[in-house]
Formats: C-alpha cells, sequence, structure tokens
C-alpha cells in the first residue's frame, strides 16, 4: 500500500484518490468498493472525500478520466519511437500489457464500467476509451497496409477488433488465474501470433 501524507494540496488529493480506487479494485470486485472503504484506505474520513467528490460517480468518472490519459499517452509514446506501422503496433501492444501490469485494478474498473446496464458518465468515458484506441490502431493498420507491410485484403476494424480482443483475453486469463504480472511473460509469444495473422506474405 502507498504511503500518503496527512495533508495533500487538492489536486493531489484528488489523485491519490483515483491512484486509491485503482488499488483497491485489483483487490475486490470494483462494483462492491465503497467511499467508506476508499476514505479508509486513505485515511480521512468520508466528509474529507467528499470536499474532493461530490459523488462516488464522480470519483469514477475521475478514474477513467485517468485511465485514459494515462494509457492513451504511453501508447502515442511508444509508437512515436517505432520504425514502422507493425513495429507500431507491437509497440502499442507491449506499452498496454506493462500499463496493465503496472495497474492492475484498472482493467476491473474497466470491464466493470463496460458491463454497467445503465449508461453512466464513467461507462461513456470507457467507451470513448476504447474508440479513441481503435482509431489509433486504425490508422497504424492503414498505413501499414499502404507501405506493404501488412495484407491488402486485411479489413482494418476486424484487425482492431483482434488487437484489443488478444488484449482482453490475456487479461481475463490472468485475473482468473490471480496473476496478472504473468501477462508480460505471455504477451510477446501472443502478439507474435497476432502479427502472423495480419502481416503480408513476404
Amino acid at each position: 500500500m502507498i504511503s500518503r501524507p496527512a495533508y495533500l494540496p487538492a489536486e493531489e488529493r484528488r489523485e491519490v484518490t483515483v491512484e486509491t480506487v485503482i488499488e483497491l479494485a485489483a483487490e475486490q470486485n470494483p462494483t462492491d468498493i465503497t467511499t467508506g472503504a476508499i476514505a479508509k484506505r486513505m485515511g480521512v474520513t468520508q466528509g474529507a472525500l467528499f470536499r474532493h467528490f461530490p459523488s462516488k460517480d464522480a470519483i469514477l468518472q475521475a478514474v477513467m478520466r485517468w485511465v485514459s490519459e494515462r494509457l492513451l499517452a504511453r501508447v502515442d509514446k511508444a509508437t512515436s519511437a517505432a520504425a514502422s506501422p507493425l513495429a507500431a503496433l507491437e509497440a502499442a501492444f507491449m506499452a498496454h500489457i506493462d500499463f496493465i501490469s503496472e495497474h492492475p485494478g484498472v482493467p476491473r474498473m474497466l470491464f466493470g464500467e463496460l458491463q454497467r446496464a445503465e449508461q453512466t458518465m464513467a461507462k461513456r468515458m470507457a467507451q470513448t476509451l476504447i474508440q479513441r484506441y481503435g482509431e489509433r490502431l486504425g490508422r497504424l493498420i492503414a498505413e501499414g497496409k499502404d507501405r506493404g507491410e501488412l495484407m491488402t485484403t486485411l479489413d482494418e476494424k476486424t484487425a482492431v477488433t483482434l488487437f484489443i480482443g488478444t488484449i482482453q483475453g490475456l487479461v481475463m486469463q490472468a485475473l482468473i488465474a490471480g496473476d496478472v504480472a504473468r501477462i508480460r511473460e505471455r504477451a510477446p509469444a501472443v502478439f507474435a501470433l497476432f502479427r502472423r495473422a495480419i502481416e503480408a506474405p513476404k
């Protein structure tokens, strides 16, 4: 558990709250996380918590914003340094895997929000994250086709679905096994299989 000082400026307190929720989500079902549990883990009262967030839904929105900003920034940084579209896809894949390994509560939060029956703001933010991520992948795949790296007959939307679904499958298996850190070990071989499915014949 992260050691935190008793007093923090408002913005830092909000970020610590988000990190605490993600920390708790790695340990239990995110739907079971209460504001009381968040406050207790942070060592503050619920009243102090609500001085920074008007409701639990506002906390969940902040969590989705935190996840979206950091995951997409990490993917963008990884892909910008890649030498080719195919190399960029691999860099994005591994950057995503590393992010999940470092924050195992994140996929639990995303799955939890996306499975909600009601259309909450946090759920819409999770859907927007998937959409924006998919658009980035789609551009890389289109560029890979143009450069002759990927099959010209490759359907871009299908390839994006397979890319994201492959990561989700790895995450689900890791969650079932109770060892999210292991996805780092399996990821290179899994991406190699994905690569063979989309790469242009040589």
